[in-house]
């Protein structure tokens, strides 16, 4: 079992950026794949950034390519979601997610554990 608990968001400026980490428990850590998705008001989840097990493969929706960046640190069991030029639409739970071996999946069921979420906002 892993548990996975999300911190690091909150309300920013148009433009500003922020840092989401994931701190895992329970398994080893450097096994897994780890992925980042959102889900905004009214919408479905939806990818956002993946690393793969190794660490060596990243992936990003197109959405946020280029200003997001996606990296683990193994020795701290935890993963992070580097977000700069955040816009209005960026808005929505970043959830964090973990899969045993895996690749760096772009798609949820890919996923064994999540996270409860943490809530950014961005505003205009």
């Amino acid at each position: 079992q892993v548990q996975l608990v999300e911190s690091g968001g909150g309300l920013v400026q148009t433009g500003g950026s922020l840092r989401l980490s994931c701190a895992a428990s329970g398994r080893t850590f450097s096994s897994y794949a780890m992925g980042w998705f959102r889900q905004a008001p009214g919408k479905e989840r939806e990818f956002v950034a993946a690393i793969n097990w190794a660490g060596g493969a990243t992936y990003y929706a197109s959405s946020v390519k280029g200003r997001f960046t996606i990296y683990k640190d193994n020795a701290k069991n935890t993963v992070y979601l580097k977000m700069n030029s955040l816009k209005p639409e960026d808005t929505a739970v970043y959830y964090c997610a973990a899969d045993l071996w895996g690749s760096g999946a772009i798609v949820g069921y890919e996923y064994d554990y999540w996270g409860q979420g943490t809530q950014v906002t961005v505003s205009s």
